[in-house]
């Protein structure tokens, strides 16, 4: 039979969340409370800890008092300035002495600018004592228990961890012909480059058939490990029921040739001799001939056949261990059945 058909490259892969983030505290202290349970999911957002936030008020406090001095510092050097420039206008003080109290005046400012960034600081650290979701997605368990003391900062303690779930990716490692078969196909403007969103992929888990998950490439690394002779590309897949986890194996398949009318047979049509591959075919005299045969991949059942049989062919299917070519056979011919099966989608 001759059918419509996109062959699909078949990749193995491992299922990765798209943002993973390490939740640390920016501040230190002891954790007076967590507000989360293990494994929900959590928003942007949400509260997951708190930390004792006493001492980070009262240096706030402090500030705060700090910054009312140096405002009433301000009003003093600011008055003693208006004072100055009314007695230099009448010659009743040097133009140095002005100077001065322009000078006063100026780092009165200052201390004021500098005392509010002090308060400003201070209220963040009381803001960072409420720990946050940073994204939405599903919270590993509390590493730490309330009452511990733990660490701020880059290399403070580690609390807990959030990944997002939907979408998803999946990571593939593509051989160099592959790889150069997709560049050729991409220059030619068979097949979309990656980063457009229009070159599919199809996705199964280990205990899942018919690839059920559709996504499509959006990335491809920018070298090709010397090590393995593969380079690295990624699927995007959606994930809205959290079906897909981090971390899962998975199989994908994505386009790897243009479409094209195919010759197709039955698998179990096909023969090896060694490392040659045959199929009987019945000529015209209903005499069996050897034809060796070029495949390609296996489709829904059925193996493209490169070279060797021509649509016109009738080729033997059953009782292949009792034909030899050259004999004169009665044969029956039936139509290949393939339950409406789609060519152009991937299959088993």
């Amino acid at each position: 039979m001759v059918e419509e058909v996109v062959e699909w490259d078949e990749y193995t892969g491992r299922l990765e969340a798209v943002d993973t983030v390490d939740v640390r505290a920016r501040v230190s202290g002891y954790l007076e409370s967590i507000h989360f349970k293990d494994g929900q999911m959590v928003k942007n957002g949400d509260l997951l800890f708190v930390i004792d936030p006493r001492p980070y008020r009262a240096e706030l406090d402090r500030a705060l008092a700090q910054l009312k001095i140096s405002k009433a510092r301000l009003s003093l050097a600011e008055k003693d300035l208006r004072r100055a420039k009314h007695l230099l206008s009448e010659l009743v003080i040097s133009e140095e002495e002005a100077d001065t109290r322009v000078s006063d005046e100026q780092v009165a400012r200052a201390s004021v600018e500098m005392a509010q960034a002090d308060v400003d600081a201070a209220r963040l650290n009381v803001e960072f004592t409420q720990v946050r979701a940073p994204i939405y997605g599903l919270i590993s368990r509390k590493y730490v228990t309330e009452g511990n003391l733990i660490n701020g900062g880059t290399g403070g303690t580690l609390l807990t961890t959030i990944v997002s779930t939907d979408p998803i990716y999946c990571y593939l490692e593509e051989d160099e012909q592959s790889y150069l078969r997709y560049s050729r196909l991409e220059r030619e403007g068979i097949m979309p480059g990656s980063g457009k969103g229009e070159n599919p992929a199809f996705m199964e888990l280990s205990n899942e058939t018919g690839y059920p998950h559709k996504g499509y490439i959006d990335f491809v690394d920018n070298r090709m490990d010397p090590n393995t002779g593969t380079i690295r590309g990624r699927g995007v897949f959606p994930n809205p029921d959290n079906t897909l986890t981090p971390g899962l194996f998975a199989r994908m398949k994505i386009a790897g040739s243009e479409q094209y009318k195919a010759m197709l047979v039955p698998d179990e049509a096909v023969g090896s001799d060694q490392s040659l591959k045959f199929v009987f075919i019945v000529n015209p005299e209903n005499t069996v001939e050897y034809r060796q045969v070029t495949l390609g991949p296996r489709m829904n059942g059925l193996r493209i056949v490169r070279e060797g049989v021509m649509p016109e062919d009738r080729v033997i299917v059953k009782g292949l261990q009792r034909v030899q070519p050259g004999i004169k056979v009665d044969p029956v011919e039936e139509d290949i059945v393939v339950d409406e099966m789609n060519f152009l989608m991937p299959g088993s």
